[in-house]
């Protein structure tokens, strides 16, 4: 039995997805908050149960019987996130699990001034010492950021940002197929797995190049100050506390912290990794 936590999240759907093309759904199971968003896994055979992070009996009955557990990382930030995912890995052992696996990042590490950096560092930590063999996926940074970071650059032809650095933006897609097929081949990574990255870095003002390729239309790429910025995020509505985290990503990647890339995914994948420029085309039909 292999249980997925979030598995109706945008990662999580997507293994289990993946998953069921490699193994019966009669061997998957999903951890979920809210079970009434699982019907159609249902309907599939998945074993659909409820699991919080924070309230262990949930858990327990989440994952009775696994011998695989995969955490998907939560959404929270700090001692709250490191907690959450500390819950769920007690559970996973408790339960008997052969083997944990867990959602980490590229550019986990302690020293890291982007805040979910060293929460992914002190959960690998954590793992390292449970006794159980783990797997720790060590993902490229989510690529549909990207659209994110654009703004409103397709109307201003400006995409302002503080200043960045390459980052091996890595799509849920690939990610997803990479996880289940390490699923399905029990034991294939122990530890830290290499960056399931795609194979090329890019900053900001390269995301700008292909935008304007892709659309026609002249996208500058615009170095804001980082003061400046982070008002004009607040005065935008953005919590001031997400806010400065976010700055911290761009602080990050000035680092070089996201722009390590390796082989790693497209040998799991046995093909070329998606680029973000595959993700970008839909920009050109846009009015």
């Amino acid at each position: 039995m292999i249980i997925i936590t979030g598995g109706t999240g945008r990662l999580g759907s997507q293994i289990v997805d993946r998953l069921l093309d490699r193994v019966s759904a009669d061997r998957v199971g999903v951890s979920v908050r809210g079970t009434d968003r699982a019907g159609d896994l249902a309907a599939r055979g998945v074993r659909v149960r409820r699991g919080d992070f924070t309230d262990p009996n949930s858990l327990a009955d989440a994952f009775e019987g696994a011998t695989q557990v995969l955490i998907v990382s939560t959404d929270q930030t700090g001692e709250t996130a490191v907690a959450q995912h500390i819950a769920a890995i007690d559970a996973a052992r408790d339960a008997g699990a052969k083997r944990i696996l867990y959602t980490s990042h590229q550019g986990a590490a302690e020293d890291s001034v982007f805040a979910p950096m060293p929460d992914h560092a002190a959960t690998e930590r954590y793992l390292s010492k449970t006794g159980t063999p783990f797997t720790a996926l060590r993902n490229g940074f989510y690529a549909s950021t990207v659209r994110h970071l654009l703004g409103r650059a397709l109307e201003t032809g400006e995409l302002v940002a503080p200043a960045d650095g390459p980052v091996s933006w890595t799509t849920h897609a690939d990610l997803a197929e990479a996880a289940a097929i390490i699923l399905a081949d029990e034991g294939r990574f122990d530890g830290p797995t290499p960056p399931l990255t795609a194979p090329d870095a890019l900053d900001l003002a390269d995301i700008a190049s292909i935008v304007t390729e892709l659309t026609g239309r002249t996208i500058r790429r615009v170095v804001a100050d980082d003061a400046a910025w982070t008002a004009t995020m607040i005065g935008h509505g953005v919590p001031a506390d997400q806010a400065n985290m976010l700055l911290g990503m761009f602080h990050a990647a000035r680092r070089g912290e996201f722009s390590t890339t390796g082989p790693e995914l497209e040998n799991l994948l046995q093909r070329a990794a998606t680029p973000v420029r595959s993700m970008l085309k839909g920009l050109a039909t846009q009015p």
